[in-house]
This record gives structure tokens, C-alpha cells and sequence, in this order.
């Protein structure tokens, strides 16, 4: 049987990992947003200043509810 060898290559391919962080500021459809860490990345899309956000792949994908973050280190 033969497999499509792009498929095969994507299947082992990681997706990207579902982050969440505080809007610190917006900018012409560009967000800043503060990660638990403390550092600092942009995303595409539309959140208001202050608010948590779910993002992957620097686009915003939707709210977070505000509630406390904890940090596990491996």
C-alpha cells in the first residue's frame, strides 16, 4: 500500500503548543503579550489590553479565563 510521504513527514512533525499569556498592548491588529515567564512575544489578532489569551503559531485563537498560572519546570 503506498502512503503519501509529505503525510508521513507532517504526522511526525510536532504541532505547535497551545500558549497562554496577559495582553500587555495592541497595535494595529498586532498584540503584545507577557508570558508567565515574563517574556514577551507578538501575535496576530484582536484582545483588549489586560486580558489572557490562548495563542499558537504568534495568532491569537481565543480568551483564557483569568485565573492563577502555575509554572512547572521539567
Amino acid at each position: 500500500m503506498f502512503n503519501n510521504p509529505i503525510k508521513l513527514l507532517r504526522d511526525l512533525l510536532p504541532e505547535p503548543a497551545l500558549q497562554v499569556g496577559t495582553v500587555v498592548s495592541v497595535d494595529g491588529g498586532v498584540a503584545t503579550i507577557e508570558l508567565p515567564g515574563g517574556a514577551r512575544v507578538q501575535a496576530r489578532g484582536e484582545a483588549a489590553d489586560g486580558t489572557r489569551v490562548y495563542f499558537r503559531n504568534n495568532l491569537i485563537e481565543s480568551t483564557a479565563p483569568n485565573l492563577q498560572i502555575e509554572v512547572i519546570e521539567i
